[in-house]
């Protein structure tokens, strides 16, 4: 019965991998609801920032503001690579380590020099793998991030930006369209276009004036695109993390019905083998 023996240890371990997996899937599901309200309430001061900017640009006022100077030409460029701590999410950071690889060599081939932002320990370990240079690396952004983290991230090259040392800053992230859909894209964040105008135009009252509002406004867009990138990232990992755990989860349950069939074979098999040994001990008895 030695292989019955060893398909109860099989059974019993894969047993105790589907409480693990199913535990992970459940806690998944919990953070990616909260992580989907965060989603959706940062999408409405987005519009509204954005409508208030589309509203009051124009291009004889563009001109007097250095986060809406578009070069002629993109001589340097800053990735922001925002990625996952942790794994089990199935490929969620390889896609967007894949996108950002992507991005850099299009970059590159156009003679852009490009510097690399990592969030995330799979993308640090990654680049750091491959032998790229990180300009910098953060890991210390939570599943909850906040407006001051991602000012964190984007005001340096911001100031950059404005004194001419780059000319684009772009965002590698997920975004979240559903719980089964948050593939990679690259957003480019600097310099800022015109927003699209997503309701009907408004009139409002200017105090103190268009270019005094929109000196507040256009950094507060800048990093509420950042913002919007690090909550639909988060979202999109817990999703992709959820779905991982249950397709491990259906498929440890696969694997028990296959050993539990093998070790009910081996045990009748191992029955049938007792049986026909005592009727040959009682026939050699008897004769």
């Amino acid at each position: 019965m030695a292989k019955g023996r060893e398909l109860v240890g099989r059974i019993k371990s894969t047993e105790n991998t589907r409480k693990i997996t199913r535990t992970m899937e459940m806690v998944s599901a919990s953070k990616m609801k909260r992580a989907m309200d965060r989603v959706i309430a940062a999408r409405p001061y987005a519009t509204a920032l954005g409508d208030v900017i589309s509203s009051l640009y124009n291009p004889e006022l563009a001109e007097s503001f250095p986060l809406l100077r578009q070069p002629q030409t993109t001589k340097r460029a800053a990735i922001i690579l925002i990625t996952s701590n942790r794994g089990l999410a199935g490929a969620f950071s390889a896609n967007l380590i894949k996108e950002a690889r992507a991005l850099i060599t299009r970059l590159e081939s156009e003679g852009t020099e490009v510097e690399l932002h990592a969030v995330g320990k799979k993308g640090i370990g990654y680049f750091k793998y491959v032998g790229r240079p990180l300009a910098t690396q953060r890991n210390d952004i939570s599943d909850r991030p906040t407006a001051a983290d991602a000012a964190s991230l984007v005001d340096a090259l911001m100031h950059q930006f404005i004194d001419g040392s780059l000319d684009a800053v772009y965002v590698v992230q997920s975004v979240y369209k559903s719980a089964l859909s948050a593939p990679p894209h690259s957003t480019r964040v600097l310099p800022v276009a015109r927003p699209e105008q997503k309701r009907a135009q408004k009139d409002y009252l200017l105090y103190p004036s268009a270019a005094a509002i929109l000196t507040e406004l256009l950094p507060a867009y800048v990093r509420n695109a950042v913002y919007r990138a690090l909550v639909e990232t988060v979202a999109a990992e817990h999703s992709a993390r959820r779905t991982a755990m249950k397709n491990a989860t259906d498929n440890a349950t696969d694997m028990l019905t296959l050993y539990r069939r093998d070790y009910n074979r081996a045990r009748q098999a191992n029955i049938t083998q007792e049986i026909a040994e005592i009727v040959g001990g009682a026939s050699a008895l008897q004769g």
